[in-house]
């Protein structure tokens, strides 16, 4: 229903198709359809109906419209749509469609349906941060002995490299894709819980074909209806228990943050001032020919600004009263969505700009002069205190900064004159190349890491 005009960090990224209307029918359409081979599986409805009902939970067969105008009568779209899979069944196989939705609820199916959606779209942003992380990789290792100036609080404080800037953002990325393959390992339950969360009108229907109400029939349904959907088997039913919820809206909003560093980080660089990156072509402005607008890094932090805002809905969830809540569960609804989005979208984005971006080490040079030396100031003080001692060295370096900046003159040439520093070579001592710190070793250390999040495994399903 949205041509994406006001999200342009999503328009036509892939992650947009994931998270439609289409989507999200599909989802909860695969969860009815799993639930009845789940049943199936342990004898509880006949094969032929789950064979049908899975051939007839196809989105395009359904009316969106139709069912979220229907949504509007039962506060939920699940209701509208058991209604309209059970007519659509019955076209087919008449018998089969008694068994549709058999002793669920639809917070079981939309949560499922939810989690599905979850799943797909954080393997579509984990490819995208592995592209990202590579891409930064590369530049980490071209630049590992690039000298930058490192600024704190806005100001150019002391050397650094820029190799050790990118394996910095790379490595936000790494923890990013930690955090979400630890959600595909087993944090992305199925729902089941029947209508207050006792499966009651599962055991219900298994009694009234004959097999007593054995509780262990509740988790033999639990674990193949997560193997059906790929999902996890939950401990407990938690239609009022939103862990998963929550730890989603804390994922995706680390990883939009993770980004947006790289992302502001960025923009600072690429300031006409400072110029020591350059994005890839595009960026044009309606008013002035001339600019070329970073327009890959506002798109990220963009949605670097609004995933955690959220989050932080998605977390008040928690606090749903009773056994099912009454507006919180529907809120959580469009903010997952949105913030699946803004942060499939802004991953995808960001590979783009870790592949295309243009260091320009002769600004980052140009820049370091800036200071005529200045920038190594810690330097010279810790060179310079074996003859005056910690504070008089400090001293004379405050005094030499201000001379130098009054006079025009480098550190260095305001230094030459003081007895103290003649045993100086202040030409070295001064240049911010020389003065890089473990720089390259860190980087070094960095990319010879393997990522951790190689060690967790996808679930296979979705």
């Amino acid at each position: 229903m949205s041509s994406g005009l006001l999200r342009p960090v999503s328009a036509g990224t892939p992650v947009e198709d994931l998270v439609d209307d289409r989507a999200w029918l599909q989802a909860m359409l695969d969860a009815e359809a799993a639930l009845a081979r789940a049943q199936a599986r342990l004898g509880r409805l006949p094969a032929q109906a789950a064979a049908v009902i899975t051939r007839a939970a196809r989105a395009e067969l359904f009316d969106q419209r139709a069912l979220a105008l229907a949504a509007r009568e039962t506060a939920n779209p699940v209701v509208g749509l058991v209604a309209a899979l059970t007519a659509r069944v019955a076209e087919v196989d008449p018998p089969s469609a008694e068994y549709v939705h058999r002793g669920s609820t639809s917070q079981d199916i939309l949560d499922t349906g939810a989690m599905l959606v979850a799943a797909r779209v954080l393997r579509l942003i984990r490819d995208d941060l592995a592209r990202t992380a590579d891409g930064l990789a590369g530049l980490a290792a071209a630049h590992r002995d690039t000298p930058v100036a490192g600024r704190t609080l806005a100001l150019q404080a002391v050397p650094t490299t820029f190799g050790l800037k990118a394996a910095g953002w790379r490595q936000l990325v790494l923890d990013a894709d930690v955090r979400l393959a630890r959600l595909l390992d087993g944090g992305l339950p199925v729902s089941l819980g029947g209508a207050a969360g006792t499966l009651a009108g599962y055991l219900e229907y298994a009694r009234l074909d004959g097999e007593p109400a054995q509780p262990q029939y509740a988790d033999d349904l639990a674990t193949a209806f997560a193997d059906e959907t790929g999902l996890a088997s939950p401990a407990l039913p938690w239609h009022a228990l939103r862990t998963p919820i929550a730890d989603l809206g804390a994922a995706l909003a680390f990883t939009a943050g993770a980004l947006g560093k790289f992302a502001v980080d960025v923009l600072t660089l690429a300031r006409t001032e400072i110029g020591e990156v350059v994005e890839p072509a595009g960026g044009g402005s309606s008013a002035m020919p001339h600019k070329r607008n970073p327009v890959l890094a506002t798109l990220v932090r963009s949605a670097a600004l609004q995933v955690p805002v959220l989050a932080t809905g998605l977390t008040q969830a928690l606090l749903g009263e009773d056994e099912r809540s009454a507006g919180g569960w529907h809120a959580e609804w469009p903010l997952l969505r949105e913030a699946l989005r803004l942060t499939g979208g802004a991953a995808h984005t960001a590979a783009q700009l870790a592949e295309g971006l243009r260091p320009r080490p002769d600004r980052m040079l140009e820049n370091l002069a800036r200071t005529g030396g200045q920038v190594v100031s810690e330097r010279l003080a810790a060179a310079l205190t074996p003859a005056l001692g910690k504070a008089e060295a400090r001293r004379l370096l405050s005094w030499a900064a201000v001379e130098a900046d009054r006079g025009g003159r480098s550190l260095a040439e305001v230094l030459s004159g003081e007895p103290a520093a003649k045993a100086l070579d202040l030409d070295d001592l001064c240049d911010p190349a020389r003065y890089t710190g473990a720089a390259a070793h860190l980087v070094d250390r960095a990319l010879d890491v393997v990522p951790r999040a190689t060690r967790f495994e996808d679930s296979p399903g979705g």
